[in-house]
């Protein structure tokens, strides 16, 4: 199943013509078979991230949002508070495997990490850091697979249709 997904880069050093992880997530999207809704870079300023993030949650047509970048711990890296607010509900084993699988090749350095994700208004958001490896073993480990309708037991793909349910309704 073909998902839109959106890609946000987060950096005050680069541009879209110099995004080594913003290309690499956007190869890996494709090469699944889903759509590049949109890419675009803002500067590590929460409420321009927040903007940007708030736009795509509430454009019906992206069902998936990947940011990378500003998840460190200097003054400037801000990308998880500005987007956790956002979140309806957070899916806080992401971040927990992530940090394992890192743990693998960047060994202690993986507890800076502060990515997260979580669904907000029936979107599936992604905050990873910026690094080309992170981005990497993000996709290729968690990501690519729960984006794949064929992988069992279960996939995010499966609950798409039900992340906007009503949760005063019976089921």
């Amino acid at each position: 199943m073909a998902l839109s997904i959106a890609l946000l880069t987060v950096s005050d050093r680069r541009s879209l013509a110099d995004d080594p992880s913003g290309d690499a997530l956007q190869q890996r999207l494709e090469a699944a078979g889903h759509r590049l809704q949109e890419r675009c870079m803002v500067p590590d300023d929460r409420y321009r991230i927040r903007a940007e993030v708030s736009r795509w949650i509430a454009d019906p047509a992206v069902q998936v949002m990947i940011s990378s970048g500003g998840t460190g711990l200097t003054g400037r890296d801000g990308t998880p508070e500005a987007v956790a607010p956002l979140l309806d509900k957070t899916m806080d084993g992401f971040g927990e495997l992530f940090r394992m699988l890192s743990f693998q090749s960047i060994g202690t350095s993986s507890l800076q990490s502060r990515c997260l994700a979580g669904v907000a208004n029936g979107t599936l958001i992604f905050v990873l850091p910026g690094s080309l490896d992170a981005v990497s073993t993000a996709w290729d480990r968690l990501i690519g697979a729960q984006l794949d309708a064929e992988t069992l037991p279960c996939n995010l793909v499966q609950l798409l249709p039900r992340l906007r349910e009503d949760p005063g309704q019976l089921a």
